[in-house]
């Protein structure tokens, strides 16, 4: 795949914007050869809105590879989308525009939720899929065009850490921000749910892998993930740790509190993904331990809240 053209739609998204960044990268031969077997690739920036006729031709047109990464939550979450058409248009629409505008290899967005209550706690990528919200129906529609037509679908863990793009709305970050302001952490009942969890970074790289090794990828779905769970509780007391390690506070205690109404049952039923799959294909794996990318997001959001204009204070932009 060196010499490729890959056009990476959604870009400045925050799963996007970290591909855009490695993919940028190894243009430039910055942190190149750190995976055996991905190659450079070359970069462009184009701005573009997807949802106009024609856009999508126009931002694939000559791509050897296309990454559908874009995310449509109309200001909702994953959670409670705004609607389920307006979401669809978006998430279904135009990942279904791309496949038919691309000459190309398609390397879609995943989500390893998509295999629904009924799977066991570690899945492999074997199970059936038996989508619970309207979130995973879309994401399992969206992978259906893409698969058929020969691309391939990295199904995403939990991903969190720093963003150049947007800014990480998940549960990390979340809880992160909450310790910074001295607020308690908050877990459903005993917490002992477990998820799997991988750095942005990592999830930026298992993309490159899968651009250099499409053709191994083709026509099927992978999972990537760290291959090990984390309890929420013990994860959120990570985070509280954390954050008073680098601030010199003391820790912000993390308590248990009853599930809201809104809660589903995959909510109460851990999920962890085994990619040995992907990574007897490509060599990925996820290589950033649990506790460092932890430490680097919560040190990102601590030089972020420096970096911002106090109330009151001019911004010199």
């Amino acid at each position: 795949m060196a010499g490729a053209l890959v056009a990476v739609l959604g870009g400045s998204g925050f799963v996007g914007s970290a591909v855009s960044a490695r993919l940028a990268a190894r243009a430039r031969g910055a942190g190149g050869g750190t995976r055996p077997g991905v190659p450079p690739f070359p970069a462009e920036l184009v701005a573009a809105d997807l949802t106009e006729p024609g856009a999508v031709a126009a931002a694939v047109a000559g791509a050897d590879v296309v990454l559908p990464l874009v995310l449509f939550t109309g200001g909702g979450t994953w959670r409670s989308p705004p609607g389920a058409a307006d979401a669809a248009r978006v998430n279904v629409g135009i990942v279904a525009e791309a496949v038919d505008a691309a000459r190309g290899t398609v390397v879609f967005a995943g989500s390893t939720s998509q295999v629904g209550p009924g799977a066991p706690e570690r899945i492999d990528g074997t199970e059936t899929d038996h989508p619970e919200s309207e979130y995973d129906r879309q994401k399992c529609a969206a992978e259906r065009v893409v698969l058929a037509a020969g691309g391939c679908s990295l199904r995403l863990p939990t991903v969190f850490g720093p963003s150049t793009g947007s800014p990480d709305r998940g549960v990390v970050t979340a809880m992160a921000r909450r310790a910074l302001a001295g607020e308690p952490l908050t877990v459903w009942g005993a917490g002992d749910v477990e998820r799997d969890l991988v750095f942005v970074e990592d999830v930026a790289e298992a993309f490159a892998a899968a651009v250099a090794h499409a053709d191994r990828l083709a026509g099927r779905a992978w999972l990537v993930g760290s291959g090990a769970g984390v309890a929420v509780r013990a994860l959120f007391e990570l985070v509280a740790a954390t954050v008073a390690e680098l601030t010199g506070r003391p820790a912000v205690p993390v308590r248990s509190v009853p599930p809201p109404p809104y809660a589903t049952a995959s909510d109460f039923r851990s999920l962890v993904a085994d990619p040995a799959g992907l990574t007897l294909a490509t060599g990925w794996r996820a290589r950033v331990p649990l506790a460092d990318a932890v430490s680097r997001t919560v040190a990102h959001l601590l030089q972020s809240s420096m970096d911002s204009p106090r109330p009151g204070t001019p911004n010199p932009a």
